[in-house]
């Protein structure tokens, strides 16, 4: 099993290229509330229900403070795809070498009806504006993922 974050550790840090080619690195985020969640693929059902949750809350996500950035492994070309057929307002992160997944320790071994497997482990982390984890979530569901994230972060409606 990969190491998991804990609560009040350094956030590991990273540059990814989002859908549109771009470099976005979390330094980019210091000082600010940001929610990493973490998708095994692009325009899957799972994912695209989470992505679009994501995508209909952002407003008031970024009304109380969060920037959303979602991670795969889909190539950006790929997820610009995902982008524009959902049209998502956030960026999407490629990490096709799986890198920044491992250090979150959101890929490895996991149950996938009922088999073992190793794969992508579907996770979202809430850091805060110094860069330490303040909520890490392994195995979440992706259906009405974002209305339990708000109620952890106490912003229900």
């Amino acid at each position: 099993m990969e190491t998991k974050l804990e609560p009040g550790t350094a956030a590991p840090t990273f540059t990814l290229t989002d859908q549109n080619g771009k470099d976005v690195s979390l330094g980019d985020y210091a000082g600010k509330n940001v929610i990493v969640y973490f998708y095994p693929a692009a325009m899957t059902p799972g994912c695209t229900t989470e992505a679009c949750d994501f995508r209909d809350n952002l407003n008031s996500l970024a009304e109380a403070g969060y920037q959303v950035l979602g991670v795969s492994k889909d190539a950006p070309a790929k997820n610009k795809q995902f982008q524009e057929q959902e049209h998502l307002n956030f960026p999407l992160l490629s990490d096709e070498d799986l890198a920044v997944h491992r250090a979150y320790g959101a890929y490895g071994e996991k149950k996938l009806y009922g088999k073992t497997v190793t794969g992508v482990i579907r996770s979202t982390f809430v850091l805060d504006p110094d860069g330490s984890v303040r909520l890490p979530l392994y195995n979440v569901k992706a259906t009405g993922h974002v209305a339990s994230l708000r109620k952890k972060l106490g912003l229900d409606a």
